[in-house]
């Protein structure tokens, strides 16, 4: 005779099998090689050589021209910094996330992932970038406001973008990163309306190189979110293939970008021309007198 009891235990093991190890916590490291070392370092020489040039090339021309390259070299020098910062291991940290996995019939288990995260590559942005849309809004002849909005803007950017990096839930790190794609949309504002239209009412030269090199940033800064989402974001691809994608994403949009403006710039006949306070300093109206006494006195 058949146990009724026994029975149902039998049926009830059958249908819902237990597994015999539960999963645990194990950490899960994401960590540059070294080839994604030697990346860095190559970019770091990269940087290096294009900031010893751009300073070369400013003191080949007057003073009065030299807003442009002084600009761009400050570019690479403070990627310089930043590349070197990493190559060394001091601009990196480590973001912990917690992910979850929920089961039907057993308990949920957790995932612990430790990725790195390059924090000196977000200080690095935070100021090459406002130098490069300076570069930009000066060759278009861009105003002050519209400069001022699309530098908030793009510093707005880069910050959210940290945020986003170091967030450990989900769903607030989206939150960051919608952020970060709104502000960059401001830029995009900023530079291909405004600034194309201001570009237009200069000479025809200065519009369509305005609108190739600026075209040219745009496209590049575009694909820096795109390798965020997959790389910091999803995590769907490693630190070392982050490393590189961005690492040729940065020489495009610093040595390549300021090798063409100032060679270009350049050869324009009515290039920028400052003097004032930028090539000769405080006149005797603007400077302090220090011991002279004032007449009558």
């Amino acid at each position: 005779m058949i146990d009724p009891v026994e029975a149902l235990k039998k049926h009830t093991s059958d249908s819902i099998p237990m597994p015999s190890v539960v999963p645990g916590n194990t950490p899960i490291y994401q960590e540059a090689s070294a080839t994604g070392n030697r990346a860095l370092w190559a970019v770091f020489v990269i940087m290096l050589l294009s900031s010893l040039a751009f300073y070369a090339m400013a003191f080949r021309v007057p003073v009065q021209k030299r807003l442009f390259h002084i600009l761009t070299a400050f570019i690479t020098t403070f990627a310089t910094l930043s590349y070197y910062s990493m190559a060394i291991g001091d601009g990196v940290g480590q973001n912990k996330i917690l992910i979850k996995h929920t089961q039907k019939h057993f308990p949920d288990t957790y995932d612990t992932v430790y990725r790195e995260v390059y924090w000196a590559r977000y200080v690095d942005w935070s100021l090459t970038t406002p130098l490069l849309l300076l570069d930009l809004c000066f060759l278009a002849g861009v105003n002050g406001a519209s400069i001022l909005v699309a530098i908030v803007a793009d510093v707005i950017m880069i910050l959210t973008g940290l945020f986003a990096a170091f967030t450990i839930d989900e769903a607030p790190k989206w939150g960051w990163y919608a952020m970060a794609c709104i502000a960059y949309l401001v830029v995009i504002y900023q530079l291909a309306i405004n600034g194309r239209q201001t570009a237009k009412a200069k000479d025809n030269k200065t519009a369509t190189f305005f609108a190739a090199i600026g075209g040219f940033t745009l496209v590049l800064w575009t694909v820096y979110p795109i390798i965020w989402g997959i790389a910091d974001g999803s995590r769907n691809i490693g630190v070392d293939a982050e490393i590189i994608a961005y690492a040729v994403l940065d020489i495009l949009a610093k040595p390549v970008f300021g090798f063409w403006l100032l060679v270009t710039h350049d050869n324009f006949s009515s290039s920028a021309s400052i003097d004032g306070f930028w090539a000769h300093g405080l006149g005797k109206e603007g400077t302090l007198r220090v011991g002279d006494d004032d007449e009558g006195a």
